[in-house]
């Protein structure tokens, strides 16, 4: 593998070359990622009406660098550099000066400040002040395709491993099959095409073909990803297997979930037990046999309720998921829809991902959800371009929104806030009560006791987070970290508060005869009807059972909630907060692994929060939560580069209507469900 005239050696071919995330097969420059890192002038000049005199450069506004400023503002008139004139008006040859400085008069410019910055990161507030000016743009070696030469001068069929991974996933099934091998090529890559058109199938079965198969994952849907993640399982041919998926509909329209549906029968169909742990009603209604476990949550749950076949659930007056599967619950008829008339938010000129430079009206006061098949630009619109542009127009420091004209009617609103699914803590530490601010309460009622006023022990002392009551030898973890170097962290119950945190004298503290270690293993329930009488306790409590988590313990670290309970935690935490003033909400699919009774709680507490004035929208499939909606907007008509167009907006009923609305299709009959059951009362 070597050229005789030039001397130039090749790398022998082996899989590991034609991956970037191997060292043998990654682009030098970039080392695989296919972007490097480098300064980034929109975040250096945040501002380029300003001028260098009024502080245009940020970085250099700050006291510790103010002189790099002075020293530009020295030289600036020997190189004709002016200085009082907006950043944006300066010409290339000026801006050159400022990037690259003048070495005869030892001014570095912003690349010698960035590189004196790079030569003493070993300092973290030298790293994250570095880390605000800098962001990624394509490698000029690769470009973007993150291979070496090597790699890609490998051809098949006429193209490299990197142009045909920017092929969307019909073309590369349709480029795999049209493949002209020959009889001996065609013997040593049999199976590996195989399997790779089996993948590319079941991609096109769940209608993911429009994806291109190097599309990062980051920048997928919640749909998309889910169904990706299923295809290493899903597209195999192995028979006699079990397979156990939780929840494969989570971000999924109801279009999408006929398609996971096939792919699911499919696997059934060639001899493997699939067991699917669910709450979507067509998937319980296409089921061989469905197991309910219930009949509650927490210390309410866990009996078996029903076992059986879907048609004997419907018939079964135990099953609560029966009741709203033959409309005995949840079938009420059309709620009175709130009317638009507390004014709206418009975002104009949406661009990002694949949204077609849309106008976007979000009326306020009112449960506005946004809607679409997956991939139609949802999150896009409203996570990544609406709660950002709004954020930054409050003057608050957050992520830059995706491309967009300007955002309006942001004066009717006092606040802005995502309530998305990432956790709420990933330190055991953090549970429900201490994120509710209700353990202060709790500690609080243990202070006032007469055992604790006797031995001067304050509320802190019932604090295991800080030096007073806790535990010495665990310091108030409960379990001691144990190093086992190259293997996994052990954990083990600490042998001296045997796991309750807090030392002996403290446990002997009770109210109403139990400790404060016993009072964090109440579930939310048993604690406020044990706090009675504490209406502060209770207050906080409450907003947890309002939006069913009661059967959550006080203690529970918040690194063993899932992402729904999150979501659903930190809106208790804004409903008990008292805002004053008027607040937008955003969530991202608040349904999330939530039963129909859950749903129905969801929605009251959507209730309490626009009685009191604020506004809502909401991103969700949900059919439960689009009958409810006061104002739909469907986003699509398909998904990437077939979505991204605004369609119907309007009340469920006039999106229903709409013919060409495929949402519109799968509310029709929902909403023709709710009639038939007014009818028939």
């Amino acid at each position: 593998m070597a050229c005789a005239n030039c001397g130039r050696q090749y790398i022998v071919p082996e899989p590991k070359l034609f991956s970037f995330n191997s060292p043998l097969g990654a682009c030098p420059e970039c080392e695989g990622f296919g972007n490097v890192i480098d300064i980034d002038l929109d975040l250096v000049v945040p501002d380029r009406n300003k001028s260098l005199r009024d502080g245009a450069i940020a970085p250099w506004n700050t006291p510790a660098y103010r002189h790099e400023l002075e020293e530009l503002l020295a030289l600036a008139a020997d190189y004709k550099l002016p200085v009082d004139v907006p950043f944006r008006d300066l010409t290339e040859e000026q801006l050159r000066l400022i990037r690259h400085g003048v070495p005869e008069r030892k001014f570095g410019g912003l690349n010698g400040f960035i590189r004196w910055l790079e030569r003493r990161k070993y300092k973290m507030h030298l790293r994250v002040f570095l880390s605000r000016w800098r962001s990624y743009r394509p490698c000029p070696a690769c470009r973007g395709a993150r291979l070496r030469p090597e790699a890609l001068a490998t051809r098949v069929g006429g193209v490299n491993i990197a142009e045909w991974l920017a092929m969307k996933v019909g073309q590369a099934r349709q480029f795999v099959g049209k493949l002209e091998l020959t009889e001996w090529e065609q013997s040593v890559g049999r199976m590996m095409l195989d399997e790779i058109g089996s993948r590319l199938g079941y991609l096109e079965t769940v209608g993911l073909d429009y994806l291109t198969l190097d599309r990062t994952l980051r920048t997928l849907s919640g749909g998309e990803a889910q169904r990706v993640a299923l295809t290493g399982a899903l597209g195999s041919s192995l028979v006699n297997l079990l397979y156990v998926l939780d929840e494969p509909s989570v971000g999924l329209h109801p279009r999408d979930i006929d398609r996971l549906m096939v792919a699911i029968r499919s696997l059934r169909d060639r001899g493997n037990t699939v067991v699917v742990v669910e709450h979507e009603e067509a998937i319980l209604r296409g089921a061989d046999q469905i197991v309910e476990v219930g009949p509650g949550a927490g210390e309410q749950g866990g009996r078996i309720v029903f076992q059986g076949t879907p048609a004997e659930m419907l018939e079964d007056p135990r099953s609560l998921t029966g009741d709203y599967l033959t409309g005995r619950r949840g079938l009420s008829a059309a709620p009175r829809r709130r009317v638009p008339e507390h004014g709206w938010i418009r975002l104009a000129g949406a661009r990002g991902n694949n949204l077609k430079n849309i106008t976007v009206e979000f009326p306020l006061g009112v449960l506005c959800v946004v809607t679409g098949v997956s991939g139609a630009g949802k999150s896009t619109l409203v996570q990544d371009t609406l709660y950002p542009a709004l954020y930054r127009r409050m003057h608050k420091e957050g992520p830059f929104p995706l491309a967009c004209d300007d955002v309006f009617g942001d004066g009717q609103i006092d606040d802005c806030v995502l309530v998305d699914q990432s956790p709420i803590g990933r330190s055991p530490r953090s549970n429900p009560v201490t994120y509710l601010k209700a353990f202060d309460e709790i500690r609080s009622v243990f202070a006032e006791t007469i055992e604790a006023r006797t031995n001067n022990y304050t509320a802190g002392h019932f604090s295991f987070n800080v030096d007073g009551g806790r535990c010495t030898r665990c310091e108030g973890d409960g379990h001691i970290q144990i190093d086992m170097q190259f293997l996994a962290d052990v954990y083990m119950r600490c042998p001296q508060c045997d796991g309750t945190r807090y030392r002996p004298e403290i446990l002997e503290i009770k109210y109403r005869g139990r400790s404060i270690a016993d009072v964090l293993d109440l579930t939310v329930r048993e604690a406020f009807s044990f706090f009675r009488g504490r209406p502060k306790v209770q207050a906080r409590l409450k907003r947890l059972i309002d939006v069913g988590l009661d059967y959550l313990r006080l203690g529970q670290p918040a690194n063993t909630l899932s992402g729904g309970e999150a979501q659903r935690l930190k809106l208790a935490a804004y409903i008990s907060s008292h805002r004053r003033g008027l607040t937008l909400f955003l969530l991202d699919e608040p349904t999330t692994g939530l039963h129909f009774s859950d749903v129905v709680q969801l929605l009251d507490c959507f209730d309490a929060l626009l009685a009191v004035g604020h506004s809502l929208i909401v991103v969700e499939h949900n059919l439960q939560v689009m009958r409810a909606a006061d104002y739909v907007i469907d986003l699509g008509p398909g998904a990437a580069e077939d979505g991204g167009r605004l369609g119907t907006c309007g009340t469920p009923e006039e999106v229903a209507r709409d013919q060409q609305s495929i949402t519109g299709q799968f509310l029709a009959e929902a909403l023709r469900a709710c009639v038939v059951e007014e009818v028939e009362d």
